[in-house]
């Protein structure tokens, strides 16, 4: 079963940028996933089970590394990527 994710992140933190860079560019290091990012959201899409289990694992390190955030996250049922993408 294919999973379309939005996903935002908002640092409780000053220098926030450094943050939301790093779970990006974790996101985009595993294979098997689409990640699609613009100014305002990161959008994911691949396999149901690969998407859940990346966002469980990068999600939990962004709390041990970098402290309190905020996940704001909408998921959609099939792989809605753009067909350019």
């Amino acid at each position: 079963m294919k999973l379309s994710v939005e996903i935002s992140k908002y640092p409780l933190h000053q220098d926030y940028i450094p943050f939301i860079k790093d779970f990006i560019d974790r996101l985009n290091a595993h294979e098997g996933l689409k990640v699609i990012t613009n100014t305002m959201s990161t959008q994911i899409f691949g396999d149901y089970d690969l998407v859940m289990a990346v966002l469980s694992r990068e999600m939990k390190r962004s709390y041990e590394q970098f402290g309190k955030a905020v996940f704001v996250c909408k998921f959609l049922h099939g792989d809605l990527s753009p067909a350019d993408a």
